[in-house]
């Protein structure tokens, strides 16, 4: 890799000269002027974090696959190409050459977290791991005590506050607005450890936000449909507006972006602009499609509470262990 650039400035007393010097040490910043092909190129940062979790998760997922086969259970296509999509996404924003651009170009930078926010959790959630993983482990011995386990920690205290809409929706937006809005970013982006937690974060802040959504596992408690509705239409105004801003922005708002490589070419009033364009419309037509889907499961969830009241309800609050496995067993009819 060609030689590191270091910025001067500073932003709340923050040195932006010992940001970079420090990020550096592990993400090295290219001298070559970025384009999408050199971001998309083959580039991996020295510890690929957020890339290995992706490769260990689809190769998990793919373990659970190759039992199911064994067993002769079915399972549906479109939740193993939802969920090994969301993995080699995750791979490919966190351990392509991106990931080193994104170090000084906040257009790069936002790129990443939005991918990392708003496609790749709901790619996860709908490949529906935790019903893969009741399907593949067996239902007698350690796996027996592995599934009381997870359902524990499903409906269990911790759970039901990190996925109520009351501190999953906050910290949704805290990632937006808490973070570039203060000093935390600059603060935060000093390290490889605290660049790589703010990316870890945004990943994890999508998934709270879209398992109450998305999810058709075990949770600790399931909203009403109209109010899921009203979370995801919460949701969308505000990073648009978030992304207005630093569109319409006649500064840097952002000490870390402000001085990118002179080899680059950037301006970086009109990259922040570029920036603030991505937040604005990433995340539209996920959003639109999470609508969709999220607008077919109700329909079908008031066809069943038409058909059957009585029997519909009953399976929605069915919460303990022998009611999972009896829907477990009907996955296997086919052996």
């Amino acid at each position: 890799m060609s030689g590191v650039h270091i910025a001067r400035g500073s932003r709340g007393g923050i040195d932006t000269e010992c940001r970079v010097r420090e990020v550096a040490k592990v993400l090295e910043v290219p001298e070559a002027a970025p384009t999408i092909l050199r971001m998309m190129g083959w580039d991996p940062p020295t510890i690929p974090l957020l890339a290995a979790i992706g490769v260990v998760l689809a190769g998990v997922y793919c373990a659970g696959l190759l039992r199911l086969r064994r067993l002769g259970r079915a399972w549906p296509w479109y939740r193993s190409l939802s969920f090994l999509s969301g993995c080699l996404i995750l791979s490919a924003v966190t351990g392509l050459a991106i990931e080193r651009y994104g170090v000084g170009l906040f257009s790069a930078f936002m790129f990443q977290h939005m991918t990392l926010s708003t496609l790749v959790p709901p790619l996860l959630v709908m490949g529906s791991p935790g019903l893969l993983m009741f399907a593949a482990v067996p239902d007698h011995g350690r796996g027996r005590r592995v599934r009381r386990a997870t359902l524990r920690l499903a409906r269990s205290r911790v759970s039901r506050i990190a996925l109520h809409p009351g501190f999953a929706i906050p910290v949704f937006l805290f990632s937006f607005y808490g973070l570039y809005f203060s000093s935390i970013f600059d603060a935060l982006n000093a390290s490889w450890i605290g660049h790589t937690g703010m990316e870890l974060f945004f990943l994890v802040s999508g998934l709270l936000f879209i398992i109450p959504i998305l999810s058709i596992g075990p949770l600790p408690m399931r909203q009403s449909n109209l109010g899921r509705l009203l979370d995801i239409f919460l949701e969308m105004p505000l990073h648009v507006f978030f992304g207005v801003v630093f569109m319409m922005a006649p500064t840097v708002l952002v000490a870390s972006f402000a001085d990118p490589p002179p080899s680059w070419g950037i301006n970086p009033v009109d990259d922040q602009a570029v920036a603030g364009a991505l937040a604005w419309s990433y995340g539209e037509p996920v959003a639109l499609l999470i609508v969709l889907i999220f607008a077919s499961r109700w329909r079908r969830d008031e066809e069943k509470s038409a058909t059957s009241p009585t029997d519909y309800h009953a399976a929605k609050e069915a919460d303990d262990l022998e009611a999972y496995n009896t829907f477990l067993r009907t996955l296997g009819s086919g052996r």
